[in-house]
């Protein structure tokens, strides 16, 4: 085990990637499938903070963990006017089940044809396992109640994030 109790595997994981969109941009407007069968349309919450996180994929341990911490800091972010959506390109489908299976109480949507992955600037290459593939990279954007984006975070540990973020609204 690494620090804090992070294995090196998890702590490589983190690593920050380079990002295209900085703090004071204003985030590329979006509408797509969400959880529930509900259309999610960015531009609007506006008037609230957003926190827009991407995460790979429903049901792995990192991603699990990050979805619990946003679960169970989600009062929290409440009392602070925030609205938390999850990301990834996986199907509605496996939204619902993720949703269901531990009681998250936020939107995931399902970006499929990745092209809200893209217009963040959160897709492209990864190693695992010294294999190379294309996915999501793990990053959280705290959007302002103008649409702008106030914070990104670009090296994300899943068990320890949410409160992360809780804390810099």
């Amino acid at each position: 085990m690494g620090i804090e109790g992070i294995s090196r595997r998890e702590t490589d994981m983190a690593k920050a990637i380079e990002l295209t969109l900085k703090a004071g941009d204003i985030a590329p407007d979006f509408t797509a499938s969400g959880s529930g069968g509900a259309s999610v349309t960015l531009s609007k919450f506006r008037g609230s903070n957003v926190i827009l996180y991407f995460y790979p994929k429903d049901d792995t341990p990192g991603c699990t963990k990050e979805a619990c911490g946003f679960r169970d800091t989600f009062a929290g972010l409440q009392q602070k006017g925030a609205v938390v959506i999850g990301v990834s390109t996986d199907p509605v489908k496996a939204h619902d089940k993720f949703i269901t299976k531990f009681n998250l109480p936020f939107m995931l949507i399902s970006d499929e044809n990745q092209q809200i992955v893209k217009a963040y600037g959160v897709w492209g290459e990864k190693v695992f396992m010294g294999r190379k593939y294309q996915g999501t990279h793990r990053v959280t954007f705290l959007i302002g109640p103008d649409g702008a984006i106030r914070r990104i975070w670009s090296t994300v540990k899943p068990e320890l994030h949410a409160a992360e973020v809780l804390e810099a609204i």
